[in-house]
């Protein structure tokens, strides 16, 4: 796995890539950077060339400090693709990166082949809801500065199906999969974190988001990812996506939460590479 970097119009963005083949770009939500794909990266990267990115504003990439827009994200993501030279890829995002890749595949259909979009949804409901978004993001920072444990375990309730998390809890130094463990994930936290500009600046991004009426459009094959559990972006949005996208189908995976892709890795890697290689 190679971490590279490329400049973007002034904006230098981080990624890590690893695999060969069609390519394969990972998005990531609003809490995490391109190392929450740990648990995706060796399995795709067998059958695709898999890139994750930090976003700007996240990790290891620039850190403009302006409000950030949909579609100023995902133009981001179309220049990491031209800088590449990458004609098209399939494209995954989650949470906040299945609204970019909402965006981005509307704004870009020629650029995506298959489509995978993994707890999220289709709008957020009224800035008070984005408010209230921010607002959780900023207190997590506060907590992850004066007690990095004790924040993972308190978010960890909205992440995790409270069966993972108990087993998590029980033995933080348990490696799940062979591919992390609780104790790997809180130290995760520390690297690179978040300014509360930074979560100000990404935070505009929900303010506006209500891409529902549009969704109807994308044509690609699609296929949603939902947890049975998740707290955060409920089946119900990953339902509502799924009537209004003419070729898509949903798999939601049974006692999962919103971090699906970690706590039920096997499960999820196998659901992607299916869709992606038939």
């Amino acid at each position: 796995m190679t971490e590279k970097f490329t400049d973007i119009n002034g904006l230098n963005l981080s990624f890590i890539e690893k695999g060969e083949g069609e390519p394969l770009i990972l998005i990531h939500g609003i809490g995490g950077k391109k190392e929450t794909w740990i648990s995706q990266i060796n399995d795709l990267s067998k059958y695709f060339r898999v890139i994750a990115v930090d976003l700007r504003g996240v990790g290891k990439s620039d850190r403009p400090d302006m409000p950030y827009t949909m579609e100023m994200l995902a133009d981001d993501i179309k220049g990491l693709m031209d800088s590449l030279e990458l004609e098209s890829a399939h494209i995954i995002g989650r949470s906040l990166g299945g609204m970019i890749a909402q965006y981005f595949v509307l704004k870009y259909p020629n650029k995506v082949d298959k489509l995978v979009l993994m707890t999220t949804n289709p709008r957020v409901p009224d800035e008070k809801a984005a408010e209230l978004i921010k607002k959780g993001r900023l207190e997590e920072i506060k907590s992850l500065q004066e007690d990095p444990e004790q924040s993972f375990w308190q978010k960890s309730r909205l992440l995790f199906h409270k069966d993972f998390r108990k087993k998590m809890k029980n033995n933080p130094s348990k490696k799940f999969y062979g591919i992390f463990s609780a104790e790997d994930l809180i130290e995760e936290t520390t690297k690179n974190p978040s300014t509360p500009q930074d979560i100000e600046n990404l935070s505009y991004t929900l303010k506006s988001h209500d891409i529902l009426d549009q969704i109807e459009n994308i044509k690609h094959k699609t296929l949603l990812v939902s947890g049975s559990h998740d707290r955060l972006t409920p089946k119900s949005s990953m339902l509502e996506i799924q009537k209004k996208i003419p070729n898509s189908k949903i798999e939601i995976i049974p006692n999962s939460g919103h971090f699906l892709h970690l706590s039920h890795a096997p499960e999820v890697n196998k659901l992607l590479i299916e869709f992606l290689k038939n």
